[in-house]
């Protein structure tokens, strides 16, 4: 049964991932319904150097380096913040998610279920919808913030800020565009240069009855207004696995339903080293998060809303194996279950709805991302519209689509695309390891297919509980590239911080035999998305092993993993004697413990 979608409650926060910027454009084409409001029309006088269209992460970065010295061009930043209806204070009617990477608030989520205890919280005899209003004011009160610096910061450049929606003319071409305002006035914005940075929206499978209540997309999540008990999820990516584990820390009861067999099998498709994805599963199942296996929802049934006042009645959810039939052996054969949430967290794609590309000559792939060049340059007839972020496709990070947004920028106003004045050793042309450029840049540019070809472009976070990041190669990877490698692993407990702070992890640098070359590093542990950029250096800076060994680090650091790591790598056998006996000692610490 589908739900018809309610007035969302006065603060209505969006799913922030890595995957990025987040999505502006309505999914529907706002276009007719702006307009059949018309009530005048605006032209802007003389025009600007650079139009943004888009004011997530990518586009306000963007915006703020194109009118900054020493390019100091004339900007616009057209922004339509309710377009996707997720990030609006309605009490105020201020744009929470302005300059908003698209896991802000799932990290805010994460970071206020460390901090508030729900179930104490309950003991003190609070109210369901008063401990969840404690958790979202305090994800409210992060983004509002963040809002409102981005408003200087733009204010301060001199960065001219338009809300509504954006749209090429039906007339064809791309000298000018017109945005549709929310007071029904047609502004006509004439720019030199354009840059879309849209974002990107969750992908919806078909058959699923979304309605904003209790079933929701990885963006939509954000609508539920109140605390579920039980809340099941569809997916085993990066998204999937941070959403499992924020609600499990805020005291519910987690279902993970996956397609693959094996958990793991699943995070190493994305490019997760096989003992990081071990980990992780490992905590999940420790955490108390179900993980239904080689399955898929069959069917929905979705009661009607509550009367006021009247009790919420729960989703029930029909579970068949991956491609219909009964689930495998060896998997609970628990075919039906009863949920207050659902959850479907399985990937994203390309906000362009609505922008009437077609009619500007631009080409879009079949999953509606724009096309672009080496320099992000769409098929515009007139050669000056360009892409960055995450309407232009994977990997659906903010990092990599920020670093587009000034690629793009360097391509249209003629700047060097690298200022970084960082040295590095010279590489071989032959070697496809080595990484030259301040910005490990992939390519000539951050365009899409050299980000995707190159595994040294960028570092990866996971931003579960704990964290997971990676750079650089795998020793499956380095294997098939041809390149013997070895590994140096190192447990957060056997450093003394991780030994006393956060015993859970570990640390693996991934080296070239025999030279000892560094070639990835991959984390799974507290700082692990801070840890990583170490590791980039390392692997950058064509560090070896043996220089690792000997460096002498602060303590007490996690980074004292580091050496530990590279010492494992030159005494394999004693290294792997001591991790057996600091992994004994845990796990006796954490039987001691639960005995308590």
């Amino acid at each position: 049964m589908m739900i018809s979608q309610s007035i969302l409650p006065f603060y209505t926060l969006a799913v922030l991932c890595i995957p990025t910027s987040h999505a502006f454009q309505s999914s529907l084409n706002p276009r007719a319904f702006a307009r059949s409001r018309q009530t005048s029309l605006s032209v802007t006088e003389g025009g600007y150097d650079l139009a943004v269209i888009g004011g997530g992460v990518v586009g306000v970065q963007a915006a703020l380096t194109a009118a900054s010295s020493p390019m100091n061009k004339k900007v616009a930043l057209i922004d339509a913040p309710r377009a996707s209806g997720v990030l609006m204070n309605e009490e105020t009617g201020e744009d929470l998610s302005l300059g908003a990477p698209t896991g802000l608030f799932s990290k805010a989520l994460r970071d206020t279920s460390k901090n508030i205890k729900v179930a104490s919280l309950r003991g003190m005899g609070l109210r369901e919808e008063s401990v969840w209003n404690e958790i979202i004011s305090n994800c409210v009160e992060l983004a509002s913030s963040n809002a409102q610096d981005v408003r200087r910061q733009l204010d301060f450049a001199g960065v001219t800020y338009i809300e509504g929606y954006a749209s090429f003319p039906d007339s064809g071409g791309s000298d000018t565009i017109s945005v549709d305002e929310p007071d029904g006035t047609v502004h006509i914005v004439r720019a030199k240069k354009y840059l879309i940075a849209t974002g990107s929206k969750a992908f919806r499978p078909g058959g699923i009855p979304f309605d904003g209540k209790q079933v929701f997309d990885s963006d939509t999540i954000n609508q539920i207004s109140f605390l579920p008990k039980s809340i099941a999820i569809t997916g085993s990516g990066i998204i999937a696995v941070e959403y499992a584990k924020v609600f499990s820390n805020l005291g519910s009861k987690v279902t993970l339903i996956i397609r693959d067999q094996v958990p793991r099998n699943a995070l190493m498709k994305i490019g997760l080293d096989k003992d990081v994805a071990a980990t992780l599963v490992a905590d999940l199942i420790r955490s108390g998060v179900k993980i239904i296996r080689g399955a898929q929802v069959k069917e929905f049934y979705v009661p009607p809303p509550p009367a006021s006042g009247g009790q919420r009645l729960p989703v029930k959810i029909e579970i068949e194996a991956k491609g219909g039939g009964p689930l495998p052996s060896g998997v609970e054969r628990e075919t039906e279950i009863k949920v207050d949430a659902y959850v479907a967290a399985v990937g994203r794609k390309p906000n362009t709805v609505g922008l009437n590309l077609e009619r500007a000559g631009i080409d879009v792939d079949e999953y509606g991302g724009i096309l672009v060049d080496s320099q992000l340059r769409a098929t515009a007839k007139g050669g000056n519209v360009y892409a960055a972020g995450d309407v232009v496709g994977r990997p659906f990070l903010a990092s990599t689509g920020s670093a587009q947004g000034r690629a793009a920028l360097s391509a249209m106003f003629a700047e060097p695309t690298s200022g970084n004045a960082t040295e590095y050793a010279t590489c071989d042309p032959e070697d496809e390891t080595c990484v030259e450029g301040g910005m490990s840049q992939a390519g000539e540019s951050f365009d899409p297919t050299s980000l995707a070809a190159n595994p040294f472009a960028f570092p990866c976070g996971v931003w579960s509980s704990p964290e997971a990041a990676y750079f650089g190669l795998s020793v499956q990877q380095a294997a098939d590239m041809g390149i013997e490698a070895g590994e140096g692993i190192a447990l957060y407990s056997e450093c003394l911080r991780g030994l006393v702070f956060s015993p859970n992890g570990l640390l693996k640098i991934v080296y070239e035999k025999p030279a000892g070359r560094i070639l990835g590093v991959h984390i799974c542990g507290d700082d692990a998305c801070e840890l990583i950029h170490y590791g980039m250096e390392l692997v950058k800076g064509r560090r070896t092993v043996i220089e690792l060994s000997s460096t002498l680090y602060s303590a007490v650091t996690f980074h004292e993993m580091y050496k530990i790591a590279a010492q494992a790598a030159l005494d394999e056998v004693g290294a792997r004697k001591r991790r057996a006996a600091a992994g004994k000692a845990l796990a006796k610490r954490l039987r001691d413990a639960s005995l308590l």
